[in-house]
């Protein structure tokens, strides 16, 4: 099959700038509306991979998210998340941009170009076999992110990704591809946009489909957050409330002596 890059080509839409702001939005909204369906095609490969996820983290492994620009922002975003909202370990899953911190808000220079840059990036973090890296490329054709999933593949090192284009080289690489065909951007190319998305909400279901399976959620319930804020500590008292029909002052002892939802919630049963 040859491989067309889809996300580069022509927007559906032309003269732009003639366009009002409403005009504008609601091309944009009519666009959006159908990223969720291209993800609900690839649901069978979002599976697969997070099967593999699921199996490494709980063996003690970790999880590699690898990527360039829009793509690589997104994964460090979706990475640390994952301690607050889970109460797991910074170093559990783990965001990697080509160019570094400084990338995250500048572009940093031809960096995603590299051979070689993506697979030292690994190696800095003492990458091994029991670990999973997911490379995410809307393109699919970033060469700091194929070049790393190739060392992976030669190294015993499962290897995922994320791109928006069908047969595309780190599709092909990738031992378990996610490919979410979302079309045309309505801006020629601005891969941030549907493609973006599209990887957002992927990388909402690896993590979260992961933590519910290594136990880190009870019911529907987030019940090892990391209480950093009033907002959040408002809200693990009411689940405490909640869940052992108690008083807001009684939830609020509990809590401010265990300081986890969880335990407190273990404790308040006894």
């Amino acid at each position: 099959m040859n491989f067309i890059k889809i996300t580069e080509q022509d927007s559906n839409y032309n003269n732009l700038e003639e366009m009002s702001i409403r005009e504008i939005i609601t091309c944009i909204n009519n666009e959006d509306k159908t990223v969720p369906l291209a993800v609900e095609k690839a649901l069978p490969q979002i599976e697969a991979l997070i099967k593999q996820v699921v199996a490494k983290l709980k063996n003690g492994g970790r999880l590699f998210y690898l990527g360039a620009g829009t793509s690589g922002r997104l994964g460090i975003l979706d990475a640390s998340e994952c301690p607050p909202t889970f109460g797991v370990p910074h170093e559990l899953v783990i965001g990697i941009i080509a160019g570094g911190d400084n990338a995250i808000r500048k572009a940093v220079e031809n960096a995603e170009d590299s051979l070689t840059q993506g697979w030292i990036d690994l190696k800095e973090r003492d990458i091994t076999s029991n670990d999973i890296v997911i490379g995410i490329a809307a393109s699919g054709t970033t060469p700091y992110v194929i070049s790393a999933l190739e060392k992976c593949n030669e190294n015993n090192i499962i290897s995922g990704c994320i791109t928006c284009n069908k047969q595309s080289p780190l599709a092909l690489t990738a031992k378990f591809p996610i490919e979410v065909t979302v079309g045309p951007e309505f801006l020629t190319g601005s891969s941030r946009m549907k493609a973006g998305t599209a990887q957002k909400l992927v990388l909402n279901m690896i993590t979260t489909s992961a933590m519910i399976h290594l136990g880190k959620v009870k019911g529907n319930k987030m019940v090892d957050m990391q209480l950093s804020n009033n907002k959040l500590v408002e809200r693990a008292v009411n689940m405490i409330m909640s869940e052992l029909n108690i008083s807001k002052f009684e939830a609020s002892l509990l809590l401010n002596k265990y300081d986890n939802v969880r335990d407190s919630i273990y404790h308040g049963r006894k």
